[in-house]
């Protein structure tokens, strides 16, 4: 008994978290004339491809093309200065170390609603509103979530290792190049697959610091297909399948990074 309400909670769970997604499924082969008269977890007969058509053949295409770009910079700008401030905060002694890691750290508790008017500001003061270099600057250096993961890696590796390698005459820098990351390729995978997901699903900073069209998000563009009178529904869930189907096939093919990522930041 105990064992059949397990696997009844767990198929009531799964259909209440999959079934959001399939109605943006449903709903994005769907004509508006189809939307109104069937019932919504009912496919549309026949299937219209006509709104994905439509979103593909406009200004759709070069949202995507910025929102790669931008996860690009960011995984990569959030790879390069995590790791070389996490094995810093793991491994490197100096004063005041722990009291500005857990400060750091402490972060992760502001809301983001929080820092955006000022950091908004800061941009407009440095004349960077409506940039690339003010969508990516706030986020490319590294956050507290990843810095705290790559530390917690970097501190589940033996001292013995960088011990052998100063004796053999290895500075700092070529212990964490060629001894630490090596092994640390784990970790990289886990962050950059929690900061490819992060960006890619980023709304609120690129809606507040960008405005034009050159450096408009998918995210963006899906928000503003909802202003005016007479919201074509199908056509948002069009864009919704759109956004969605790279985030589903990286959690499909990756998800073990995901998990791993608990594991690390749970475990000393």
């Amino acid at each position: 008994m105990k064992r059949v309400l397990l696997y009844v909670t767990l198929v009531v769970g799964a259909v209440v978290t999959v079934f959001p997604y399939l109605l943006v499924l449903l709903t994005a082969f769907k004509s508006s004339g189809q939307l109104h008269t069937t019932q919504p977890w009912l496919p549309g007969v026949p299937p219209t491809t006509a709104n994905l058509t439509k979103l593909l053949g406009g200004e759709f295409p070069h949202y995507i093309l910025n929102t790669l770009v931008m996860t690009i910079a960011l995984t990569t700008g959030q790879l390069v200065f995590t790791t070389f401030a996490a094995y810093a905060f793991a491994r490197l002694r100096f004063p005041g170390r722990d009291v500005l890691f857990w400060l750091f750290v402490a972060t992760m508790m502001v809301p983001v609603a929080v820092t955006v008017i000022p950091l908004f500001l800061i941009m407009r003061e440095l004349e960077l509103v409506n940039t690339w270099a003010g969508l990516l600057i706030p986020y490319v250096l590294g956050t507290p979530y990843g810095i705290f993961l790559m530390r917690q890696f970097f501190r589940s590796l033996p001292a013995g290792l960088e011990e052998a390698a100063r004796i053999d005459g290895a500075g700092q820098l070529t212990i964490l190049l060629r001894v630490m990351l090596p092994l640390c390729k784990p970790a990289l995978g886990t962050l950059a697959i929690i900061t490819v997901i992060s960006s890619w699903n980023s709304f609120l900073w690129p809606l507040i610091i960008t405005s034009d069209e050159q450096t408009k998000v998918i995210t963006v563009a899906l928000a503003a297909l909802k202003v005016g009178i007479g919201v074509d529904y199908a056509q948002i869930m069009a864009g919704g399948l759109i956004a969605l189907v790279p985030m589903i096939a990286i959690f499909v093919f990756f998800q073990r990074y995901i998990v791993r990522s608990v594991v690390l930041t749970g475990l000393k």
